[in-house]
């Protein structure tokens, strides 16, 4: 083999057709013919968006941010206290005065509230009671006045006069024993006794107010029973005198006593409450 002179030439290689290349943008280049230029903001945004988060990246900036958070709360509750801490002691004084202050009036407006509501709750009582007290004024002057119906213990009188020899004035004798022994609500056949009662001799009978009633007389009276039958009993009594009369009297006591017979409630024509 001899060696290369100057004037060798290389040999020429082979004529190999070039390919062509693909169509791939080029990295750092110009961009293709016949498409915009992107400026950097326009590449820097599509390179950021859309985000490509990872899970473990979500959690660290959620902790992140909490932390943060929590710091930013406890700066602030930090210079809130070292305000105080770094006040004058007569800015201290001041503020302490002023929160007692503030205590004592809530004290006294929470003390007025508290009357305030005692003072409803004992009138609303009050009135209550009045009106409860009313009532039983109204049916009590009810019962006196015959107007309203009454019941409870107390007696029944049964006077049997077959010959007729019982007039008004032993029967009104019979009502002022009972009475005088506590009686509270008195019915004579049917007809209410009140305090303006009164009675009379009729034909065969006896009037009471005005109405003829016919024996046997039966009187309903309300009182106490241990009261009423042994004032009635009593020597030289009410029975003892009617039976000297030849009536027959019957005395039997009751735990319930109904005295039902109502007297019209009647307007007065020219007397008015003083209060009116």
């Amino acid at each position: 083999m001899r060696p290369m002179s100057t004037n060798d030439t290389p040999p020429e290689e082979p004529n190999v057709p070039e390919q062509p290349l693909k169509d791939t943008p080029p990295k750092d280049g110009p961009p293709p013919a016949g498409e915009p230029a992107q400026t950097g903001r326009q590449r820097l945004a599509a390179g950021l968006w859309p985000p490509r988060v990872s899970r473990a990246q979500l959690i660290v900036a959620v902790l992140l941010f909490v932390l943060g958070l929590g710091l930013a709360i406890q700066v602030r509750s930090n210079s809130d206290s070292s305000a105080l801490r770094g006040a004058r002691q007569e800015d201290l004084v001041r503020i302490l005065d002023e929160l007692d202050g503030r205590t004592k009036r809530l004290e006294d407006e929470k003390s007025k509230l508290e009357d305030q509501r005692k003072e409803l709750e004992n009138s609303s009582n009050q009135a209550e009671e009045a009106r409860r007290q009313t009532v039983e004024k109204e049916r009590q002057l009810g019962i006196l006045a015959g107007t309203v119906a009454a019941q409870g213990p107390g007696i029944t009188l049964k006077i049997t006069d077959v010959k007729g020899q019982v007039r008004s004035d032993q029967l009104l004798d019979t009502l002022q024993e009972l009475r005088a022994a506590g009686a509270e609500a008195i019915q004579i056949n049917g007809v209410r006794i009140v305090a303006g009662s009164y009675f009379s001799d009729e034909g065969g009978g006896v009037g009471i107010d005005g109405k003829k009633i016919t024996q046997p007389y039966e009187f309903r009276v309300i009182g106490k029973p241990q009261d009423l039958e042994p004032a009635l009993n009593i020597p030289g009594g009410v029975v003892q005198t009617l039976e000297k009369e030849q009536a027959t009297v019957a005395v039997t006591r009751s735990a319930k006593i109904v005295v039902d017979a109502l007297r019209a409630v009647k307007q007065p024509d020219y007397a008015r409450s003083s209060s009116s």
